[in-house]
């Protein structure tokens, strides 16, 4: 039901990512790009706890791994589109 959530609240700020020794507030930048790639793509009638666990899940299989920021953002896109079909084939097995 993501009619009922908004995606601003999955949005991060530079002091909510950690220490990424200066880099924080690009780090957040691109998390929070990719946040809207993948919320853009999740269906509308998907319930509330599944967008929450997919979007979540970004940031967790990103969190520590310097790629956030220095692989080409092209394909942090490529990755993150992959990641929400892979979750959502799982979501719905």
């Amino acid at each position: 039901m993501k009619d009922l959530m908004n995606v601003q609240d999955f949005l991060v700020s530079d002091c909510d990512v950690g220490d990424w020794e200066g880099n924080e507030e690009q780090v957040a930048e691109n998390l929070n790009e990719l946040i809207h790639i993948a919320w853009d793509q999740l269906p509308d009638d998907l319930s509330c706890d599944k967008i929450e666990n997919i979007i979540n899940s970004i940031w967790q299989h990103l969190r520590g791994d310097t790629a956030i920021i220095e692989t080409d953002f092209e394909e942090l896109i490529d990755w993150v589109n992959q990641h929400v079909l892979t979750s959502l084939d799982e979501q719905m097995e």
